[in-house]
């Protein structure tokens, strides 16, 4: 075994390598950029050194440095985590010429799965059951137009040497295709610089259930089951499980055994991912091998009891599979989903910014978190969003769902906006909870998981009893300390001689992505009974009691219990199934300093850099109309027009770097 090891990655994975080996004995040695110099995976490994600069080209990408650190630290073996060099061939490649070993496939092994093409007809070859369709080199429209209409619609166009979900078009019919090409070829070529397609039937509603294989030097290949990745949006997963609900044991059997064929006719080593699209009907179809450990495979580590970090690190040294395929057992059902910094009102707008509270459930065997950051990090605009992962385990699948339902509840992050109540929706879907999600479902039915336009007037009462509480609470603290404890020109009921007078509230919701609502409120009343009034009607609230961390009231009449708390001028209450938050504001404040913006001002919604200057002063736009584009969080935002009218003025230039709401262009009053 290794004694030393270099991560060449960061955040969540980085933590997540890093305690294994931990575990082993084996020191670890972290790289990081200039924007992680402070980073939870710096300070958990024994040894960090820098990179380069915040962007990843600059640093995580720049396999030379890396090997460099490797070579001057003494590291024996490099493991790529997922993601930026983790299935680059030439990285690999380069790692084992150093005389180091890569925790990973063999460069030839990746180059094999490189091209969508190539990989489809290598399965092919070897018996592993493909979806029909056309893989060759002619490209010139008139072929592909002929074996699109061979192959039959709906069809499929994807980029040869695409991946995440770009390059890729559904074709209905015929006249579409040409169309439909030119714009994936565009696509294919602006994002990784080849405009070759392969073409594919389109499986209608079909499920995503990949097989994590491993495979050791020795000729060795097994599976380790299989995890559904169905709920999906944009082609980009949102929940993962094992074992999936849909597969028989046959079926599942089949399966396995497919994958394992797939691993042997690549020579596969170490961990990897075979992913199949599945028909209503069962039959089911190779897609890719990814070439790496990937994001959710805790739920397999949850349900087999193994870790798989530790079978990498093993194969890697060169032993032989720890298990053979029959001693490998599953038992129970794991559930993942991922706690990201985004908007999903807003388009699921990636957000940045410090984690200025990050609460997560305790760890147990029933919850596990995997997380590269803690309270008072910073979710910065250079990689991915994501917070946290967020893992359960149960006997069964019904009882996993209710475990990840709680452990929803208990997360709270203030800071950037998050998906935490977008995940608490989905969870709770019909589709979810009986399991007949297919992969484009959540596009189609999207609206079905954003917050509802209507606030539940209960869940607002409860914020609002929850602040009056607190005030109470705060107002006897600071009579306690004074020199009349007594005088009730202390207590914080609005008291006036004779009677309790009336305390007014403000709130702002900021769960609209437009613009921030304003809510007030007039509360009667002190001790946990109150009289509150709220857009003209009034409601009871008696025997409302905060006890750690939950506030229970009746509400007129009725009982009801929320988990709530506040921080500062931040008060949240969740009643089990849906939260609130909401910012307390002064009472009073002079006219126009609502927060929301001016409709002739177009501004940058996070940080990030100018890629695209759409129009200049003097063009007429429509709303809607994209003006300027930037990049931020590894993707585009097109900034477009709010109202019809004439660009009066661009304030940014290509390539220039802006900060979150920065005016960039203005329209003509």
């Amino acid at each position: 075994m290794f004694d030393t090891i270099l991560i060449a990655n960061r955040g969540e994975i980085a933590c997540r390598v890093t305690r294994t080996a931990r575990k082993l004995g084996i020191r670890t040695v972290a790289v990081f950029s200039d924007a992680d110099a402070d980073a939870q995976h710096v300070r958990l490994a024994d040894e960090a050194h820098r990179i380069g600069g915040p962007r990843p080209q600059d640093s995580y990408l720049r396999g030379d440095a890396i090997i460099e650190v490797a070579k001057k630290t003494g590291a024996q073996a490099i493991h790529p985590g997922y993601g930026f060099l983790s299935e680059n061939a030439d990285f690999a490649d380069a790692v084992q010429a150093a005389g180091i070993a890569f925790i990973g496939p063999s460069g030839a092994s990746m180059r094999k799965m490189g091209s969508k093409a190539g990989a489809k007809d290598l399965m092919a070859a070897a018996g592993v059951p493909v979806v029909p369709g056309y893989t060759g080199e002619d490209q010139s429209p008139d072929v592909l137009q002929r074996e699109a209409d061979r192959i039959g619609y709906p069809l499929m166009i994807k980029a040869a040497h695409g991946g995440g979900g770009k390059g890729m078009r559904i074709v209905r019919n015929a006249e579409e295709f040409s169309t439909n090409l030119q714009s994936c070829q565009r696509e294919a070529a602006n994002a990784f610089g080849r405009d070759r397609v392969l073409l594919e039937r389109y499986i209608e509603h079909p499920r995503h259930i990949e097989i994590q294989v491993f495979g050791d030097s020795h000729g060795g290949a097994i599976h380790l089951g299989e995890r559904e990745c169905s709920a999906q949006r944009r082609y980009q997963k949102v929940l993962e499980e094992s074992p999936s609900a849909f597969l028989t044991p046959e079926l599942r059997a089949r399966m396995g055994a497919a994958a394992v064929q797939a691993a042997h006719a690549i020579d596969y080593a170490n961990a990897g991912t075979v992913e199949f699209i599945v028909a209503p009907n069962g039959e089911f179809f190779f897609m890719e091998i990814n070439t790496r450990l990937q994001v959710e495979h805790p739920v397999t580590e949850e349900v087999t009891g193994l870790d798989l970090v530790e079978w990498q690190l093993r194969i890697a040294a060169g032993e032989t599979l720890p298990l053979a395929q029959e001693q490998v057992v599953q038992r129970g059902h794991a559930i993942e989903v991922r706690l990201y910094a985004e908007d999903p009102d807003a388009g699921f707008l990636p957000g940045s910014g410090t984690l200025q509270t990050l609460r997560l459930p305790s760890a147990s065997k029933n919850v596990r978190i995997d997380s590269g950051v803690v309270e008072g990090d910073t979710v910065t605009i250079f990689y991915d969003p994501m917070i946290a992962k967020l893992i359960v385990w149960d006997e069964d699948r019904p009882r996993a769902l209710a475990r990840l339902r709680d452990a929803l509840a208990e997360c709270e992050i203030a800071g950037p906006k998050s998906n935490i109540a977008f995940l608490e929706r989905l969870v709770r879907h019909p589709a979810i909870v009986g399991a007949t999600i297919d992969t484009g479902y959540l596009d189609r039915h999207l609206d079905e998981f954003l917050a509802p336009t209507e606030r539940d007037p209960a869940l607002l009462l409860a914020v609002a009893t929850t602040r009056l509480l607190v005030q109470e609470d705060a107002a006897r603290a600071d009579a306690a300390r004074s020199d009349d404890p007594g005088s009730p020109w202390a207590i914080a009921d609005g008291w006036r001689l004779g009677h309790g007078g009336a305390r007014r509230l403000a709130f702002a919701d900021g769960s609209s992505p437009v613009e921030s609502r304003r809510i007030e409120l007039i509360a009667h009343g002190h001790g946990g009974d109150y009289r509150i009034e709220v857009d003209g009607a009034t409601h009871e609230v008696s025997g409302a009691r905060l006890d750690g961390g939950a506030l229970s009231a009746r509400i007129d009449g009725a009982m009801h219990r929320f988990l709530a708390g506040s921080r500062g001028d931040d008060v949240r209450v969740h009643d089990g199934r849906q939260r609130l938050r909401l910012r307390a504001e002064a009472v009073y404040r002079r006219q126009g300093e609502s927060g929301g913006g001016s409709d002739h001002r177009i501004r940058a919604p996070m940080p990030g850099r100018v890629v695209l200057v759409q129009a200049k002063p003097g063009d007429a736009v429509k709303t809607g109309d994209v003006v300027l584009v930037i990049e931020a969080m590894k993707m585009e935002l097109a900034l477009k027009a709010p109202r019809d009218g004439v660009v009066a003025e661009v304030r940014a230039t290509p390539g220039e770097f802006v900060e979150a709401d920065a005016v960039l262009a203005t329209l003509e009053a």
